[in-house]
């Protein structure tokens, strides 16, 4: 009988994990594709109805969303996506290219491989979404290629320094992209660091990491001239 009551809770506990990953990763691409538009106000029952999960999910999702700074909760007045601007995307970016460095060359060490067959079909499928010029398609795996870097790399510090910048990095580029960025190149560059770290080859990875911030710092420079 204990045992029984030991699985029942174990098997709510990872339904519920999983209920609210599906509202985290639901959220956080609403906010990276504007659907939810910086200055916006939104509530945890609006929400809900929404995207069809439980409040309890949406709540935890939003907690976690705020931790990386996407949205500001307000007690007793609501939620508000996060603004954006520019001088905070270039500190962000100094932040980034450091330990995503670090990231890619540990990750090139320790993936295991099956994460670097993954890796590979991750490099192909950035080629794919540059072809079709498919913005949607390019944010999904984008995500996904910097989730798997992170558990690749097995350092569980590197993995919340970059919890703060990828959510946003990725809403910065959809909102400039058309005015500032080729996508087929920027897809090439992240396409050579999943190559980099499918080879286990740790140099290759570091240096593919610095191309691609390199081409992340200039194109979010160049918002600036777009804009004005």
């Amino acid at each position: 009988m204990a045992r029984k009551i030991v699985k029942r809770k174990s098997a709510g506990g990872a339904a519920e994990a999983s209920l609210t990953d599906r509202a985290y990763g639901d959220l956080e691409e609403l906010i990276v594709t504007l659907k939810l538009p910086p200055g916006s106000a939104v509530s945890e029952a609006a929400l809900s109805q929404r995207l069809g999960i439980g409040r309890t999910p949406i709540r935890e999702a939003l907690q976690r969303l705020a931790r990386e700074r996407l949205v500001t909760i307000l007690p007793r007045r609501g939620i508000i996506v996060s603004e954006i601007n520019v001088k905070s995307q270039l500190l962000l970016l100094e932040v980034r290219r450091e330990v995503e460095r670090l990231v890619a060359r540990s990750a090139a060490r320790r993936a295991t491989p099956e994460e670097r067959a993954r890796f590979l079909e991750i490099a192909n499928g950035f080629g794919k979404s540059a072809k079709g010029n498919d913005e949607v398609s390019f944010m999904r795996i984008d995500r996904e290629f910097n989730e798997l870097t992170v558990v690749a790399a097995r350092n569980e510090f590197a993995a919340g320094a970059m919890s703060l910048v990828h959510s946003r990095s990725r809403r910065f580029w959809y909102i400039h992209y058309k005015q500032a960025a080729d996508m087929p190149h920027a897809a090439k560059l992240h396409a050579d660091v999943a190559r980099a770290i499918a080879g286990q080859n740790e140099k290759a990875a570091c240096a593919a990491s610095d191309r691609l911030l390199d081409y992340i710092e200039q194109f979010t420079r160049a918002t600036v001239s777009a804009e004005y």
